[in-house]
């Protein structure tokens, strides 16, 4: 979802929208979802020719804005890679004037505000290959949009479905707490769950927010008869009907996409082409703690990211003066 729990630290790794600074090179855009609403994003032009020609889209963490990737995207746009930001409605960019009532599910974020973000960047980039990248639950509207074909390659990273039994056994209870006992009942007090101000992560739609909290069974496919549950299992279906190469990259020390959570995730693509998983640990980026947004810090992007774009494309990354040799990288069959 976003961020790592640390008992007596709260959400670490995380800032609120409103500390971020702008987009700064990027240029901010309204992508109009099929519904109407207005959805916030912000777009990395590439910086140099490129060949095979790709672009990127990156559906963000659950209470994460967009601008938090901003670096990243900056690092794939100078490589030659075009990349599209975009928050879900509620968060960052996308946030109503006032998120108290404001309704807001998964399947909206990948129903509407995924598909719109794809929709967008396949319109400009017609005949580019396009790479879907993901992180944390981020995974969902990937897989989830009505468009998710379109998408010829896939990231997935710190990927989970929210299921606390996946969580890491030493963190399972605080986080437990926080996340399926705190959430629910501040969520239903307030009309909305104000992560920000419990150090918690970005502020969160009361819909999405209590749709986590409720997430205690193993199964993630509802069986109910309800529209909801019908929207869940069209976006799992979604997810399922993906037939492309895909990346899996998972964190040692991530609390929430543990080896359980990401095997549990990669069940729902269950017709991926091909599947790599690769494992970096906080050696490989010469620090102590890396977490769930660990990939995503600056700090130690120039020791990861340029590994992740060795194996997307095999020579791009050879004057980057960091070599891939040391990822563990593991065929689809053995998650």
């Amino acid at each position: 979802m976003g961020g790592t729990f640390n008992k007596g630290k709260g959400y670490k790794g995380y800032k609120s929208s409103r500390d971020l600074s702008d987009a700064g090179d990027g240029k901010q855009l309204r992508l109009r979802a099929a519904d109407g609403y207005q959805i916030g994003a912000v777009f990395y032009a590439a910086l140099r020719p490129r060949s095979p020609r790709q672009v990127a889209v990156l559906h963000g963490g659950a209470g994460i804005p967009a601008l938090r990737y901003r670096r990243f995207a900056r690092f794939l746009a100078e490589w030659g890679i075009p990349v599209l930001t975009y928050d879900y409605r509620g968060i960052g960019l996308s946030r109503p004037p006032v998120l108290r009532g404001f309704e807001a599910r998964i399947e909206d974020w990948a129903e509407l505000d995924a598909t719109a973000a794809i929709a967008w960047l396949r319109e400009r980039f017609p005949h580019d290959e396009l790479l879907g990248i993901s992180h944390s639950i981020g995974c969902l509207p990937l897989g989830g949009a009505s468009n998710a074909a379109e998408q010829a390659r896939i990231v997935l990273v710190g990927a989970h479905t929210g299921y606390y039994g996946d969580y890491r056994p030493l963190s399972r209870l605080p986080m437990a707490f926080a996340w399926h006992g705190v959430m629910p009942a501040v969520t239903r007090f307030l009309g909305y769950f104000p992560g920000d101000r419990l150090g918690l992560g970005e502020d969160l739609p009361a819909g999405m927010a209590l749709q986590w909290a409720e997430r205690r069974l193993p199964e993630l496919r509802p069986n109910g008869a309800d529209l909801a549950q019908e929207r869940m299992r069209r976006l799992l279906d979604n997810c399922a009907a993906l037939q492309c190469p895909a990346i899996a990259i998972s964190i040692s020390d991530d609390a929430f996409a543990t080896v359980a959570g990401v095997t549990r995730l990669l069940s729902y693509f269950s017709r991926l082409s091909s599947l790599q998983h690769v494992v970096f640990t906080p050696p490989d980026a010469q620090v102590r703690h890396l977490g769930h947004f660990g990939f995503f810090r600056r700090a130690v992007g120039m020791a990861l990211w340029p590994r992740l774009l060795a194996l997307l494309e095999p020579g791009r990354a050879e004057g980057a003066h960091i070599t891939a040799a040391r990822d563990s990288v593991i065929g689809a069959s053995s998650l």
